[in-house]
């Protein structure tokens, strides 16, 4: 297909591939936000009222967050002409990325095995909570389900409490990130072969892996309680905790020896370097709540910068727990151009992030404001799929 106003960008490395992007939600759009920030020509398909998130309010900011640099078309899969017209679509695609439960693309009849069948160059990629196989297959998934099922939520919170969930949807974006790596790896395959292929990602595989540390806990003491509050997941490092200040909080991580001495100079407390209690990991360990309640009662005697800056002086790990609006505002974030300062036709002013993924001699990828609810039907629709526009 031609005429995408992402033509201008065929520096980027999938600048001449065309996605069509049927996620909802979170996971399958962030997957399609980086093919498009990559360079590829993204197609957001969405049925006529919109997508789901378009219901919560509107035009959002986690929609313009997730869409940008996408073209936006809508399509009635559920209606002949609608299903026919996402085929002429597909004749001229490389890839589809869908998030919806297994089996409902084949009841629309544009499962993976029909599309390849026609477009056998086609990636098709699915994500879903569970994955086409096994058990859990049909079960309803969202990313708070997925935290739950996964132990997330079980090993998130203090021990001494009731579990609760992460903040962030983690799920969804694990979810999403590893669909991008399963559709670049089979568009790799098929420069070499010429061959699509049907990849899937599941949101339950891709989150066990973030859980390696609490697993290793498990497999040390089978009974150990999997909510370590904000010490480390595995009992394993000291200090390692969020710690009061003056103004808020810090966190402190000692991964070696020489951080711990840091902090133990900057404590004032040299002393301590030399003393076979507090030696090893394993010794600290040993002491936590002393660890924990030294280092407590020195950080909330300084602000968060000071601390910050005993923390560049004597070379150990340390960040201010900060809120969303200095995140938002992260003059570091803004520099990188991973946040921009972005005036949105629907929204006004908003930050919007750009694709963490950079690439050498170029540089990043220019917004384009996340499409209109059936914004370029007229243009691609009537253009390359022959579709009355009055039935799309």
């Amino acid at each position: 297909m031609q005429d995408s106003p992402s033509s201008s960008f065929s520096a980027y490395p999938l600048a001449g591939i065309t996605v069509l992007d049927l996620g909802q939600i979170y996971q399958g759009p962030y997957c399609g936000f980086l093919l498009a920030m990559a360079g590829a020509r993204v197609i957001k398909i969405e049925p006529p009222k919109g997508e789901p998130i378009r219901s919560r309010r509107g035009v959002s900011v986690p929609l313009a967050m997730l869409n940008s640099n996408k073209e936006g078309i809508t399509l009635d899969l559920k209606s002949n002409e609608g299903r026919d017209a996402f085929l002429r679509l597909v004749d001229r695609a490389d890839v589809v990325i869908e998030n919806f439960l297994p089996g409902v693309m084949d009841r629309l009849g544009v499962g993976g095995k029909l599309l390849l069948g026609r477009n056998p160059r086609l990636v098709f990629a699915s994500a879903s909570g569970y994955g086409s196989s096994g058990p859990y297959r049909d079960l309803l998934a969202m990313d708070l389900t997925i935290q739950a099922m996964s132990g997330m939520i079980n090993a998130t919170g203090f021990p001494d409490q009731s579990p609760v969930k992460a903040g962030p949807s983690i799920c969804d974006f694990l979810g999403g990130a590893h669909l991008y790596g399963a559709v670049i790896t089979a568009l790799f395959e098929r420069s070499r072969t010429g061959a699509g292929r049907i990849c899937e990602v599941a949101m339950l595989d891709a989150a066990y892996i973030a859980l390696t540390s609490t697993i290793g806990l498990h497999f040390d003491d089978p009974t150990a309680n999997p909510r370590t509050g904000s010490r480390h997941a595995g009992m394993a490092m000291a200090p390692y905790n969020v710690y009061p200040s003056v103004d808020g909080y810090v966190a402190i991580i000692c991964v070696n020896e020489e951080h711990w001495h840091g902090v133990a100079r900057a404590m004032g407390r040299a002393d301590l370097i030399g003393d076979s209690r507090f030696a090893t990991h394993a010794a600290r360990c040993a002491i936590m709540e002393e660890i924990d309640t030294m280092v407590g009662a020195w950080t909330g005697k300084l602000t968060r910068d000071r601390l910050m800056d005993a923390s560049k002086v004597h070379r150990f790990p340390a960040a201010p727990v900060r809120k969303t609006a200095e995140v938002v505002q992260d003059p570091h974030l803004h520099a990188r151009g991973m946040l921009i300062d972005f005036d949105h036709p629907e929204l006004g002013p908003v930050v919007l992030p750009n694709s963490p993924m950079r690439f050498d001699g170029l540089p990043p990828m220019p917004l384009r404001a996340s499409p209109c609810l059936g914004q370029d039907n007229t243009r691609i629709l009537k253009t390359h799929a022959a579709m009355p526009l009055e039935q799309a």
